[in-house]
């Protein structure tokens, strides 16, 4: 299994297909696996990359805490590691974020950006927002991850009973502590006064039942140097595995107007 060493861990990547560099970040909780349908679908025309995040999956546990700008980081000596070039940049929710962190800081190595159910910041304004996290971090400690997944895979995939159990089986395998540090490395998190800086094509991916509103989503799309919109209808949060060949489509189509 391929490998690169980063100060004090192992970051874990799989690597298929050849040409032009496409890679693939995943979310909270997610790992390498859950982008196979697009690894089967775009390494016929792309160098594919997906990575295990730190703390995920199949990559070391390195003491926290963790940030955004540190995962960025671990992207960046990754895609230095496989001095491939520029790369199509893929994130979902957390992906996503360490997309627009990559894009901002290291732009040289982004050919263009594709951000999925994500957004700029995550800024606890509301009692809402702020229960919803005292929520997520109490559900997780005191039922435990296994019995967590297996609740939010209902929320995820609620007409598919199969999708939902694979998803749980995978979640299952995240360890507390750096599952807790990566959240707590999104809390207070913001780059929404930089979204002028973005200077390649940019794509904005959204389900239109995600958890944030198709509105939230346009007016930072607006805020992005010719980003376009794209809103996938009657999927949810884990879009591109909720909805594989959608998803693929809109990729796909994007990839072709900026080879």
């Amino acid at each position: 299994m391929p490998t690169l060493r980063l100060d004090d861990f192992d970051l874990y990547y799989e690597t298929a297909g050849s040409g032009t560099p496409l890679l693939f970040i995943h979310g909270l909780g997610s790992s390498a696996r859950d982008w196979a349908p697009q690894t089967a679908a775009f390494a016929k025309d792309h160098f594919v990359i997906a990575v295990d995040l730190r703390g995920h999956g199949r990559s070391g546990d390195p003491a926290g805490p963790y940030s955004i700008a540190g995962f960025a980081r671990d992207i960046t000596r990754l895609l230095d590691h496989l001095a491939c070039g520029p790369a199509h940049v893929v994130g979902v929710s957390l992906g996503g974020g360490i997309a627009f962190q990559l894009a901002l800081d290291a732009p040289e190595r982004v050919r263009s950006l594709v951000v999925v159910n994500s957004a700029p910041e995550m800024i606890l304004r509301t009692a809402m927002q702020k229960f919803a996290i005292w929520q997520r971090r109490k559900l997780v400690k005191w039922l435990g991850l296994p019995r967590f997944g297996r609740i939010l895979s209902r929320k995820l995939f609620p007409d598919d009973p199969a999708q939902a159990d694979a998803f749980a089986g995978h979640f299952a395998t995240n360890r507390e502590r750096p599952y807790t540090d990566t959240l707590n490395a999104l809390i207070g998190w913001s780059i929404i006064d930089r979204l002028g800086e973005i200077c390649m094509p940019t794509l904005i991916l959204a389900a239109d039942q995600d958890y944030t509103p198709v509105a939230f989503k346009q007016d930072y799309t607006a805020r992005i140097p010719g980003a376009k919109l794209v809103v996938i209808p009657d999927s949810r949060h884990a879009l591109p595995m909720e909805r594989p060949e959608a998803f693929n489509r809109a990729l796909a189509a994007f990839l072709e107007r900026h080879r």
